[in-house]
């Protein structure tokens, strides 16, 4: 139903100090430090995997050379979506508001709302990366220790043994990157880029990664893991498990954001009953491609 002058009865008169409720500070945009984003002109976006050459056999003297193939994997598809919200007020209470409250200040509250809306559902692709109801075109979790290879085989990009964060996690998490390979088991140059944490272990990463020696303890012995991560720790305010930590990898193809529509705000009034409506619309999707561009733990 439209807001009207019942809703906001003392927007009607002088004599209010403040109004407090709407006017807060939001944190700066945290899923384009995580997300890759791009544009589309199409209904959906389709991201495929391929195969790679084995490494070389030995030929014998006049045996033929032999002869490897390629072949197209897994698909993952950008369906994208549309995210809207709006609000109506009467013509009476548009008009006789003294403080702006009314359409201004809401129009404000709808832009927070849109963009928390984006924030929420890129990052749900991390909340959900540990749960097998939520699969990507290889067939299993964003998380898993369990990928599907396209030439054969399984690869991980899970910690062995959950755990949380620590200095030793990640030294571990280090190593597992470090050793990827491509479907056919030939080495790739995967390097660990930024870590991605809630705010509830902001401190325990910070004094992790900032501390010069071993963390917790007195020994002298250099902190390894501290300058192993050049894109440094970004915090989200909208993971929602409070021991779960991912790392981001430079791998290209990786967790990806499509913006078919950008936020779009209108306003219009309906000719019957003079009621001002006010809307914002966006249209886009989030997911993950190549899923070596991301490792993580679930927390013990």
């Amino acid at each position: 139903m439209a807001i009207n002058t019942g809703n906001f009865g003392k927007a009607l008169w002088p004599g209010v100090n403040a109004w407090y409720g709407k006017a807060y500070d939001e944190f700066d945009t945290e899923w384009d430090k995580v997300f890759d984003k791009k544009t589309s002109s199409k209904a959906y976006e389709e991201d495929m995997s391929i195969s790679s050459f084995g490494l070389a056999i030995q030929k014998g003297e006049g045996v033929p050379v032999s002869y490897d193939s390629e072949q197209q994997g897994f698909l993952d598809r950008y369906t994208h979506a549309t995210y809207a919200l709006g609000f109506t007020i009467t013509k009476e209470l548009y008009e006789d508001d003294q403080y702006h409250v009314a359409g201004e200040r809401k129009a404000a509250g709808l832009a927070m709302s849109m963009r928390q809306t984006k924030e929420t559902i890129a990052f749900n692709v991390l909340n959900r990366a540990f749960n097998g109801s939520f699969t990507f075109g290889d067939g299993v979790s964003l998380i898993n220790s369990a990928h599907p290879n396209v030439a054969g085989g399984t690869w991980s990009n899970q910690i062995a043994v959950a755990a949380d964060i620590s200095e030793a996690a990640l030294e571990q998490a280090y190593i597992d990157i470090q050793k990827y390979t491509n479907d056919r088991g030939l080495r790739i140059a995967v390097k660990p880029k930024q870590i991605i944490i809630p705010v509830d272990l902001d401190f325990e990463t910070n004094k992790i990664l900032n501390t010069e020696y071993e963390v917790g303890t007195s020994n002298n012995t250099v902190n390894v893991a501290r300058g192993r991560f050049p894109g440094g720790i970004v915090i989200s305010h909208y993971l929602t498990d409070t021991d779960a930590w991912f790392i981001k990898t430079n791998v290209p193809n990786g967790l990806k954001l499509f913006e078919r529509r950008a936020d779009t705000f209108s306003m219009d009034d309906d000719f019957d009953t003079d009621n001002a409506k006010y809307k914002a619309t966006a249209r886009y999707s989030v997911g993950a491609s190549d899923k070596k561009c991301l490792y993580g733990s679930a927390g013990a």
